[in-house]
């Protein structure tokens, strides 16, 4: 495995080159950060796309659903396109034309293959849950049979795909700059708000280290 993917003709940047990134290190740094994502796959020759969640282990990126899901059925060994993207701010230039978004993004093209085996797909399950808060699994009461039967995990390997991202001001035309017109950027950012305990919760159930401290 290379630290860098390689160009290809579907993941390359066509426009904006500097904001491509191929190196698996900042694919996965942003993978790692936006867990929400959604999968892109065709249905009787017409496209569509679903929002899920995913989660990395390794070079491999896995997302999972209903085993009733059409869409997870549909993109069982085809080839689907896998997206995420942060939103850091809104940039705001002296022409409509030069507006834009400070933002982070990845798009991954592959295969989609189903985890058959269950014990492997009890493992991914649980580090999907360990992901985002750790040491959450082992206390929740053991899956069903019925659980595992009711639930698909699909994964692919990253290896074709890229960042891009895009940081800083507005870059305007030169004799705008002249314009009495304000420019600049409207920083955005995902908050942790505190927790809300359910209504049903056991008086004595006290908040758990993992939902004190749970961040992005």
């Amino acid at each position: 495995m290379t630290d860098m993917l390689t160009i290809t003709e579907r993941s390359r940047l066509r426009r904006s080159h500097q904001r491509g990134h191929f190196d698996r290190e900042t694919i996965n740094t942003i993978l790692d950060a936006q867990p929400m994502c959604t999968v892109g796959y065709v249905i009787d020759g017409k496209p569509v796309v679903t929002p899920t969640l995913q989660w990395r282990e390794g070079n491999h990126v896995y997302w999972h659903g209903s085993s009733a899901s059409r869409a997870l059925r549909h993109s069982r060994d085809t080839d689907v396109c896998l997206s995420v993207a942060i939103l850091d701010g809104f940039v705001l230039a002296r022409s409509g034309m030069h507006h834009s978004v400070n933002s982070r993004s990845v798009t991954l093209f592959g295969t989609a293959v189903k985890v058959e085996d269950p014990e492997e797909k009890l493992r991914k399950l649980a580090r999907f849950v360990d992901g985002l808060f750790p040491g959450r699994y082992e206390d929740l009461r053991p899956d069903h049979a019925q659980d595992l039967k009711a639930t698909t995990v699909l994964g692919m390997q990253i290896s074709e795909g890229s960042a891009k991202i895009r940081t800083g001001g507005p870059s305007d035309e030169e004799p705008d700059y002249a314009l009495p017109i304000w420019a600049g950027v409207i920083p955005v950012r995902t908050e942790v708000g505190a927790p809300i305990p359910d209504d049903r919760n056991l008086p004595e159930v006290a908040v758990p280290e993992h939902v004190q401290n749970f961040k992005l």
